[in-house]
């Protein structure tokens, strides 16, 4: 526990001396980041059905009017393993409207898989993904990280290392659990790996089960920035997939 110990007093430091701070900013209702399962459960057609299932959510007509309600969407994609794609598989992107949102959608579909190794390292995508949102140039009103993955934590940063670290960054920690290979991957979620106020799990089935997981998720993760003024029927929407 000693280097996890110095990594956290590591990460505390370089979020403490962030870039974020030195120059101007961006305000958005969320900042979102979707780490993405690439580790070697994850075949390349089951990693296709999670990009086409990404894309799939955000072309959703309910996605979309819940994006251009909600004041801006600061959004990111990382890919993890054993480690965690730096580079980020797709930099931030400003989602304001129907063409930034469809635009963003294209580019998940075409993300190419990345090297990130082979084990699960849950921890570590969170501290990616906390490191991807220090880095950045927007201010969000709420910040989140979205993990995907059908396995359980073995490598890397420690699961309550990285829910520390996001707790003292006041980061939010949501889950969909993809389970296909392990029984009740749902609770393991929910107990190790959630984090943050309002944060849940969400589960789907199998990789065919992606698309629709996803969608529910984004809905609910955006709900939350829509104002009493929303329209009728997209109250309504929102209602429907939770």
């Amino acid at each position: 526990m000693k280097w996890a110990s110095t990594l956290l007093a590591a990460f505390l430091c370089i979020a403490a001396t962030s870039p974020r701070t030195a120059r101007a900013q961006t305000v958005v209702s969320i900042e979102l980041v979707l780490a993405v399962d690439a580790s070697s459960s994850v075949d390349y057609h089951e990693y296709g059905l999670q990009m086409r299932g990404i894309a799939h959510a955000f072309r959703t007509p309910e996605v979309i009017d819940l994006i251009g309600s909600s004041g801006g969407v600061a959004v990111t994609l990382i890919q993890w393993s054993s480690w965690a794609n730096r580079d980020r598989a797709i930099p931030w992107r400003l989602l304001r409207d129907e063409a930034s949102v469809l635009s963003f959608a294209a580019e998940v579909e075409r993300s190419n898989r990345v090297s990130v190794g082979s084990l699960t390292g849950i921890g570590t995508a969170i501290s990616a993904s906390l490191q991807a949102i220090a880095d950045n140039q927007f201010i969000g009103r709420r910040r989140k990280i979205d993990v995907s993955g059908d396995g359980q934590n073995n490598v890397g940063l420690p699961l309550e290392q990285a829910r520390k670290l996001a707790r003292s960054h006041g980061v939010t920690v949501n889950a969909l659990a993809i389970e296909t290979d392990f029984a009740n991957l749902t609770s393991y979620f929910r107990d190790q790996i959630i984090s943050g106020p309002d944060a849940f799990v969400i589960t789907a089935a199998d990789y065919q089960d992606f698309a629709r997981a996803m969608q529910v998720k984004l809905l609910r993760e955006l709900a939350t920035t829509i104002s009493l003024t929303a329209p009728p029927s997209l109250k309504r929407a929102m209602l429907h997939h939770r």
